[in-house]
């Protein structure tokens, strides 16, 4: 499993590479495109962020997976937006854009699971390290 410290630090160094090199580094992540996702703190109040991968995009709309590395635990971030749904994303190079956080219905997953996997066959071996349904995101502009 991976550790919180080890994910928070590989996200701190994604989010250093991608402002220390104006956005030429880090954009893509494994081949998939990379954000920056901002949540309000479910305790704190205070905006928090996290560096992710899409593995699905239809249009504007983005699509982000709760894997937190096949972790028994769901991600802060995940916690984060489901309470306040109201999120910021930055896709590199671009300003930042309001957008409106909704997890997939289990039906929507059902149907994205395999092409989410697809795209990442990480994603298959993280399900199999938990228990926990892992959960699929949609990042929707406002």
């Amino acid at each position: 499993m991976t550790s919180t410290v080890v994910m928070r630090t590989l996200s701190w160094l994604h989010r250093a590479g991608v402002k220390v090199s104006g956005g030429r580094f880090g954009g893509t992540l494994v081949g998939l495109p990379s954000l920056e996702l901002v949540t309000v703190g479910r305790r704190s109040g205070r905006p928090r962020s996290s560096m992710l991968t899409a593995p699905l995009t239809f249009g504007e709309t983005l699509v982000v997976v709760a894997s937190a590395g096949g972790n028994d635990e769901h991600p802060a971030w995940f916690l984060n937006l489901r309470d306040h749904p109201q999120v910021t994303v930055s896709l590199t190079g671009r300003p930042p854009v309001p957008m409106v956080a909704r997890v997939a219905t289990p039906d929507e997953r059902q149907e994205l699971w395999p092409r989410i996997v697809e795209a990442l066959p990480n994603y298959a071996r993280y399900q199999e390290r938990t228990s926990r349904v892992i959960p699929v995101v949609f990042l929707e502009p406002v």
